[in-house]
């Protein structure tokens, strides 16, 4: 699989991978179909690789309690179907998700909701005035 994300999220991006076994939920069908995972500071991608897959063969969902599913392949019933099932973070942006897929490889970005920091805190010392 390509090393592929999309603008603005470039490889140079601190990001890392996030193992299988943090969002996986479900997989199913007889195609080999590879998902990678990356988490970056500003999205969670999503990058499948489709081999002969075309785009109005694949769905991508989001379903009730924030799983992405991300399903398709040849015709119902096929050998070729698959579906994979990721519980997305609760930081994800959900209403924001958005997909492309370009040559076999689908890309799915889940946005993040921007860390809260606390407040930073800038410290001034106050004189006190009077005689005592």
């Amino acid at each position: 699989m390509q090393d592929f994300f999309p603008f603005p999220f470039s490889s140079s991006s601190a990001s890392r991978s996030v193992p299988y076994s943090e969002l996986a939920v479900e997989t199913e069908g007889s195609v080999n179909v590879r998902f990678e995972c990356k988490e970056f500071p500003e999205a969670h991608i999503f990058v499948g690789d489709l081999p002969g897959a075309k785009k109005d063969e694949v769905k991508v969902e989001i379903q009730d309690g924030g799983v992405l599913q991300i399903s398709g392949g040849g015709s119902e019933g096929g050998s070729g179907r698959f579906k994979w099932r990721f519980r997305l973070p609760e930081n994800a942006k959900l209403h924001l998700v958005s997909s492309s897929m370009e040559n076999g490889v689908l890309t799915v970005v889940v946005p993040k909701v921007e860390a809260w920091a606390p407040p930073r805190r800038n410290v001034r010392s106050i004189e006190i005035s009077g005689s005592g």
